[in-house]
């Protein structure tokens, strides 16, 4: 199955992209090493996302695995190789590929086990893929920081990651489950990072609202003495 954006045909990106896939272009179809660790990780059911997909060897990887995945990318011809080798795969029937402007493409809210992109960077994309990720499920995001500029000067300052991002962007109700700076070797600075949506608190069976404070006890304190901190806020941007 696939799925098309219109009035992609002169975008700019999709005409760079294409040209750099076409014809000659050797495709390995490796999963990403993040990608590696998140379908490893212990994850809800539920499809995956993987945003800026090209030649994904994570979407091979997770419907291997019997899970479905939705694959974007502008780049019809990245989209149409991946197509050919999922069915020489026998698993095209779980990948559905998505011909889209991230830009203009949003996921269904709540909906992935995993949101994954380790080769691109904006920041309202980011917001719209966090809303994407289901209770218990995970994002994982890789991309140039602004460090990578001093290698590949013509990079845009809009496609790196500011210092902080993407965790700092995180709205509440996620857990970093790690952030880190890789070298880049030789093609500028990355970082990489992995978080978890937390699932929603239930109250234990029987028990209801948590009761507000007896008489004569201040808010803020239970019978023992004072009741922990809640958990800050996520930690602004530098």
């Amino acid at each position: 199955m696939r799925d098309s954006q219109a009035d992609l045909a002169g975008h700019p990106d999709r005409q760079r992209w294409n040209a750099r896939y076409g014809e000659g272009f050797g495709a390995s179809f490796s999963p990403h090493p993040l990608a590696v660790r998140a379908l490893s990780a212990a994850l809800p059911d539920g499809p995956v996302a993987e945003l800026a997909s090209g030649l994904s060897g994570a979407a091979l990887m997770a419907a291997a695995a019997g899970r479905r995945v939705t694959a974007v990318d502008i780049a019809d011809t990245a989209l149409d190789l991946l197509g050919q080798e999922a069915q020489r795969r026998g698993v095209r029937e779980l990948i559905t590929l998505v011909h889209a402007d991230l830009a203009q493409w949003r996921p269904e809210p709540g909906r992935y086990a995993l949101v994954l992109c380790t080769g691109y960077w904006d920041r309202a994309v980011f917001a719209a893929a966090v809303t994407g990720v289901a209770p218990g499920g995970l994002i994982a995001w890789e991309a140039f920081t602004q460090a990578a500029r001093h290698a590949r000067p013509g990079l845009c300052p809009q496609w790196c990651l500011a210092p902080g991002e993407p965790a700092c962007l995180l709205p509440a109700g996620f857990e970093i489950l790690d952030t880190s700076d890789l070298p880049g070797c030789g093609q500028g600075a990355k970082r990489a990072m992995l978080a978890r949506r937390q699932l929603p608190c239930r109250p234990r069976s029987g028990l209801g609202a948590a009761p507000g404070p007896g008489p004569g006890q201040a808010a803020g304190r239970g019978p023992d003495g004072p009741r922990p901190a809640a958990a800050p806020d996520p930690l602004p941007c530098a």
